[in-house]
This record gives C-alpha cells, structure tokens and sequence, in this order.
C-alpha cells in the first residue's frame, strides 16, 4: 500500500507504514473511505478546504493541481487570498455539498490558485497569532459602546487584510459604531457574523459528558430545536445541570432517540390506568420500556410496597377490570400462570465430539468410541426443561445412529462395572475375562494350566512366614 507523505491520508488520524501517528485537532473532520482506489482524487472539480475550527468552502480545482488531503493551498477571497487545509477530494465532495446543501448555481465559484508557499504559511502563522489579543481588544470595546453581545471568536484571513468577528446576541444589535471603531483600530476589513451558542460550544470544542468530542464539533452541522417533552419521554429526570450542555442549552443528543422511545411505547400500556386489585388500586410509577417492565405503587406519593410486573400482565389486568374481576395481587397467583422461556441446550447440541463417527474393536468384539470424558459428560447430561420445537414439522421416525451408539456405550459400562466388581480372587468365565492393563492395576493375572482351564489366583494372599535358616 502506498502512502501519501502529508499531514494526514484518511479518517481523522494520520497514518504512515508504521500504523496511526495521532489524530488531527481539527472539528468536522471527515474519513476519507475512498483514499486507497487509485486515480479517485482525479475524478472532481471541486475540493473541499476548510478554515479555522468549522468554517469550511468548496472551491474549483480548475489548473488540475494534484491535492491530498492535509495539503495546504491558497484560495481566492475578497479581497486577496485565504489560506486553508485540503479536508476532501475526489467523488465524495459532490455528497459533501449535497449534505451542506450548498448549490454552485446559487453562489459564486472561488478557485484554489496553488498550493501554499513558504512565504504564504508564514503571514499566515503570523495574522493567526494575533487572532486572541484582538478578540481581548474587540469585547473591550463592544463594552465600552454599552452594547449587548459577546464577542466569542475572531478569525485573520490568510494574508492578514480581512478579519471575522463572531458574535453572540440575544436580540438586533447596531454595530455599525463599532465597525467604525474596530477599522480604526487594526487597520484591516471587518465582517462580523452572528452565531448561537450551540455553533460557540462548536467552534470552541471540548469533551461531553459521555467522553467523547462533542457532536457540534466533530459531525453536526445543521442544530434543531431542543425542548423538554424529549427528556419526559424518556423519562430522565428535570435536573437543568443534566440536561444542559456545555453551551448552557439542553442537549442536542435527547433528540437521538426520541423515536425509538415513541415507537416501543406505542405497544406498552397508558402510564394514566389505574389497576384494581382485591388489597387495592395500584398506580403508575415508571417504565422500563425496552424490558417492558412496569413498576407500579399503592400510593400516588409513596414509593413504598412497590411491584414490578411485565406488560403483558398489565394488559391482563386491565381486560381483567374491564370485565368486573379483581385478581388478587398484581404479580402472577402461581408459577403455572408465569409464562416460561422456551430454551435449548445449546452446550449439549454444540459438544466438541458431535463429528467423532469413528470407532474401534475392542478385545469383547464390541465397538468403543473417541469420546472419552468429555462424551462420557455429555452423555450424562441432563436434559433441558424445555426444548425449542417447530410445530409445522413432523419428527423423523427413523432410528438414529448416535443413539443407537449411545446406548451400545451403556451397556459396555455396566458390563464393566460388573466385571470391576467380581473381580478379587473369583475364577472368571474365559470370554469375560478383565483386559491386562486393568489386571495389573488391579493387583491379579491370570494362569492358563496344561487342560487350557484359565483361574484367577491372587497375588497378594498371605503366606506363613518361613524361619531363617542361615
């Protein structure tokens, strides 16, 4: 694979023929999935640049320049050029505007004049390192003018002619004193912008509360009302120090999932039905509504003597009261009215020696297979309690071989219990005679005599002792 040797190839990290080498500090990154086929970044006009924090443009590619992403280029602006990162090339910029909804009928075509020079990065360094003492400088003097609005960021173009001023304000502002002020005092072009506090906590970053970057900074372009009714869905609680973000509005993330909590509710019972029951009424207190779980309480402020029931003894219940009938608590009278899990040993169908279809001859001319212990256990494995069958299906009257082998290995084991348990000195019959391995572990042999008669003899029998002659 061939690597490209720029700031960054795809995704949000930079990759080299050693692995990942960090990731870019950049908001709105984008992965570049199509960076490997070859020849894709030749297919396109126009490029995607992107500016500082989430300021971003597409501008056409009209000398051919062979771009990456991360090269740095200089662009056309009004007035003079703008220096900017190269963030996507290649068939994905038509999807990219399509997401921005940005139309090039409607605005005004830029070009990237060439990839940035020496001398170009550094007036740009330069005008960016002047970027926070004038942002000081500007809310000191939107203060003094008494007016209601806070500077929150300022951004230098390229060649330090132009400056943007981004404002938060709650209602219309006249700034055109203080654009008076501010020509006056940095001696450059001023354009200021109005942004909210969400597009602030963007373009200011930071790590939210589940760990993670935040959405306005990392992906989310395009912010959408946020109220209340989302956090009552989902039954989170009204605490103002939860639900608000960093930029001090509730959470864009409460609108995730806001669907999925409408459709699963849909099927789940009225939190406002009261159940009747024999000892009382019983009244809503919360839902676990992917368990589908209710708990309910006797009382309306209490939470004392509370009971948990699923939601389809809730709609048993109510049919219950509907027609007259008050059971006699809300949990099920007996465990013969609990609906059971159907369940499947799966363990027992999945053992390891299920493909063991081999065997051998043993010494009695009887067939042993390759289980060992392992079959032995599974063997004795109880069965389960309930087993998955489909109904539309008959069973197969056939014999099985498996089990005809199981029961053969059966009766071989008691066989040889048997035989463990004569053993000790008793004359075997010649065909159930013990193998040698268990004859010498057992301490006994076997002696065949001149009339072919076999007798057992044991080894260990007591003998008198005999006197030392010597």
């Amino acid at each position: 694979m061939k690597y490209i040797n720029s700031k960054s190839t795809n995704g949000c990290c930079r990759m080299n023929k050693t692995g990942s080498n960090g990731c870019l500090k950049t908001q709105l990154n984008t992965f570049d999935w199509l960076t490997d086929i070859p020849h894709f970044h030749e297919s396109g006009d126009y490029v995607e640049v992107q500016f500082k924090n989430t300021r971003k443009g597409y501008y056409l590619n009209t000398e051919k320049i062979d771009l990456y992403k991360g090269d740095i280029v200089a662009v056309e602006a009004s007035p003079g050029h703008d220096i900017g990162i190269v963030t996507l090339t290649g068939k994905l910029v038509p999807l990219a505007m399509a997401k921005h909804k940005y139309n090039p009928e409607k605005n005004e075509d830029r070009k990237i004049y060439r990839i940035a020079r020496p001398g170009d990065i550094e007036k740009w360094e330069e005008a960016k390192s002047r970027e926070h003492d004038t942002m000081i400088q500007s809310r000191q003097i939107a203060a003094d003018l008494n007016l209601d609005m806070k500077i929150g960021d300022v951004e230098y173009q390229g060649d330090g002619n132009k400056a943007i001023f981004y404002y938060i304000a709650d209602g219309r502002v006249d700034f055109r004193q203080l654009i008076r002020v501010l020509a006056d005092t940095f001696h450059v072009r001023i354009e200021m912008k109005q942004i909210g506090a969400r597009q602030e906590a963007g373009r200011i970053g930071g790590i939210g509360p589940c760990g993670r970057q935040l959405c306005c900074s990392s992906w989310m372009t395009n912010f959408i009302s946020v109220n209340t009714s989302a956090a009552r869905i989902q039954d989170l609680s009204m605490n103002p120090q939860k639900l608000t973000g960093q930029c001090a509005k509730l959470k864009c993330c409460m609108n995730f999932e806001v669907d999925a909590y409408l459709e699963v509710q849909k099927k789940l019972p009225s939190k406002e039905v009261v159940l009747e029951t024999l000892h009382g009424s019983y009244y809503h207190f919360k839902t676990d509504n992917f368990q589908r779980m209710l708990t309910y309480s006797p009382s309306k402020t209490s939470t004392m003597h509370m009971v948990t029931i699923p939601a389809k003894r809730v709609f048993d219940i109510i049919a219950m009261n509907r027609r007259g009938e008050k059971p006699e608590t809300l949990e099920y009278d007996s465990l013969n009215d609990k609906p059971q899990k159907q369940t499947a040993d799966i363990l027992n169908e999945n053992s390891l020696t299920r493909f063991d279809g081999g065997a051998e001859h043993n010494g009695q001319g009887g067939k042993r297979s390759h289980n060992g212990r392992n079959g032995d256990r599974n063997r004795n494995r109880k069965p389960p309690h309930a087993v998955m069958q489909q109904p539309d299906k008959l069973q197969d009257s056939r014999p099985n071989p498996k089990n005809e082998n199981r029961r053969t290995e059966e009766q071989r084991r008691v066989a040889d219990r048997s035989n463990r348990q004569r053993e000790g000195g008793q004359n075997g019959h010649p065909n159930n005679q013990p193998r040698k391995t268990e004859q010498i572990r057992n301490g006994a042999f076997n002696r065949e005599n001149k009339n072919g008669n076999n007798q057992g003899r044991n080894i260990r029998e007591n003998r008198p002792a005999t006197d030392n002659k010597e």
